[in-house]
C-alpha cells in the first residue's frame, strides 16, 4: 500500500501555482498524495493532476477562537482518518492548527514558514499569542522550512523553533513555464537609445492590501504619470474585502485619469510579464516574492522594496532597483531612475535577472530537499 502524505494549506491557487512540481515528485516517489486546502476554483486542477482533495473550510484572515478549534480538530479527524506517514503544511494556520493535531495524533510533521504575515510583523499582544502558538505547533516538527533567513532568525530568537529547520529558496521558480521572453520595443525612442519619449510598461502583481505597497504604488503612479504621461502603470490583483472600499475608488480615479490600468485577478500572468519593461513589488514584508522571481526569470528588470524575501530575489544595480519600503518618494525615485536607463540597459537587467534565478532558485532544489527531509522520517 502506497504511503499517504497529507497537505494542508490555505490556498489551493498556491499549492498548483508554486507547488505542484513537489506534489508531483511525490507522486512519483510512490507516496499517495492527499490535499485539505479551501477550493477558490484550482482544486479542479489539482484533482486533474491526480491528487486527491478533501473538502476543507476556514477564513484565511482574523482569529476566532471557536472556529480555530473546529479546525484543529477537523484535521486531527483527518490524520485518525487516513493515518499519514507524513503532513506537511504551509502558511500560519495549517502550520499552527495543523502541527497541534499532528502532535496529538503523534504524526511525523514538516512545516514551511512561507513568510511571517502581517500580524507577527508587528508588536503586541496578538503577535505574542501566534508566538506561543507556534512554540507549542513547531515544537515536535522533523523540520521547518524557511523561506528567508530572516524569518528564521525571527522565530529562533522567540523559541519558536527548537529542532531541525532549513532555509530553502522560496517555493523556487518552473524554469521550463517560465522562460525568458523577447524584450519588448519601446515606441517614440529617441535616437540615442534613452527611453525618454518612449512607451514603458510598469506592471504589478499583488493583493490590494497594505502590506504588499497599494498605496505607495498609487501614489508613485500618479505622480510618474503627470510627469511622463507615456508610462503604463498595470496592476493584477484581487481586492481584500475588507478594504475594497477604501482602495477601489482610489483604483477607479487613477484608471480615468489613465495613470493605471487594472485587470483584477489574473490566470494568464506570464502574457502580462512578457509585455511590460519591468515589474514593481513595494511589499512590505515577503518570505520568498515568487512574482519577483518569475519576473525574473521572464526576464524582466525588477523594481522592489529593500526587504528581504524581496532583495533576495535580485542584484540591486545589476537585475533589478531596490527602495525604500513604506516610501513612495523613494519609490518614485526608482522608476526615474529606470525611466533613464537606455533601452538596451533594461534589456541587459533582465537577462542578468534570468541568469539569478537559474542560478539560485531552480524549482528542483525546493523538490529535492522536501524529498531528503521526507526519506529521513
Amino acid at each position: 500500500m502506497e504511503p499517504c502524505v497529507l497537505i494542508l494549506s490555505n490556498s489551493d491557487s498556491g499549492l498548483y501555482d508554486f507547488r505542484r512540481e513537489v506534489l508531483q515528485a511525490l507522486q512519483d516517489e510512490g507516496w499517495r498524495v492527499v490535499i485539505s486546502v479551501p477550493d477558490t476554483g484550482y482544486v479542479q486542477r489539482l484533482r486533474q493532476a491526480g491528487f486527491e482533495y478533501l473538502p476543507t473550510s476556514f477564513e484565511r484572515r482574523g482569529m476566532n477562537p471557536f472556529k480555530d478549534l473546529k479546525l484543529m480538530l477537523f484535521y486531527r479527524r483527518l490524520m485518525k482518518r487516513y493515518r499519514p506517514e507524513a503532513v506537511l503544511t504551509y502558511t500560519i494556520k495549517p502550520n499552527i492548527y495543523g502541527g497541534l493535531a499532528a502532535r496529538m495524533t503523534k504524526t511525523p510533521y514538516l512545516a514551511n514558514i512561507t513568510g511571517l504575515g502581517t500580524t507577527l510583523e508587528h508588536e503586541g499582544a496578538l503577535q505574542k499569542l501566534i508566538v506561543f502558538l507556534y512554540r507549542t505547533a513547531l515544537k515536535k516538527a522533523a523540520c521547518v522550512f524557511f523561506q528567508n533567513k530572516g524569518n528564521r532568525d525571527f522565530m529562533k530568537e522567540r523559541g519558536c523553533i527548537q529542532g531541525k529547520s532549513r532555509v530553502i529558496p522560496g517555493s523556487g521558480v518552473n524554469l521550463s513555464e517560465h522562460r525568458a521572453q523577447p524584450y519588448p520595443p519601446e515606441t517614440g525612442e529617441r535616437e540615442n537609445g534613452a527611453s525618454e519619449g518612449g512607451q514603458v510598461i510598469f506592471l504589478s502583481i499583488m493583493r490590494l492590501m497594505k502590506d504588499k505597497g497599494i498605496d505607495e504604488l498609487l501614489e508613485a503612479a500618479e505622480r510618474i504619470h503627470a510627469k511622463h504621461p507615456e508610462t503604463v502603470f498595470r496592476l493584477l490583483g484581487a481586492y481584500e474585502e475588507e478594504t475594497r472600499a477604501h482602495y477601489e475608488p482610489m483604483v477607479d480615479r487613477l484608471q480615468e485619469s489613465g495613470a493605471l490600468e487594472y485587470y483584477g485577478y489574473r490566470d494568464d500572468v506570464p502574457l502580462f510579464l512578457a509585455q511590460c519593461h519591468a515589474l514593481i513589488h513595494p511589499s512590505y514584508h515577503e518570505g520568498m516574492s515568487n512574482v519577483l522571481l518569475e519576473a525574473a526569470a521572464t526576464a524582466r528588470p525588477v523594481l522592489a522594496s529593500a526587504v528581504e524575501g524581496c532583495l533576495d530575489t535580485f542584484e540591486d544595480g545589476v537585475s533589478g532597483i531596490s527602495f525604500a519600503p513604506h516610501d513612495a518618494e523613494s519609490l518614485e525615485r526608482a522608476v526615474e531612475a529606470f525611466l533613464a536607463l537606455p533601452h538596451e540597459k533594461k534589456r541587459e537587467m533582465g537577462q542578468k535577472g534570468r541568469e539569478y534565478v537559474e542560478k539560485r532558485f531552480d524549482r528542483n532544489l525546493v523538490v529535492n530537499a522536501y524529498l531528503e527531509e521526507l526519506k529521513l522520517l
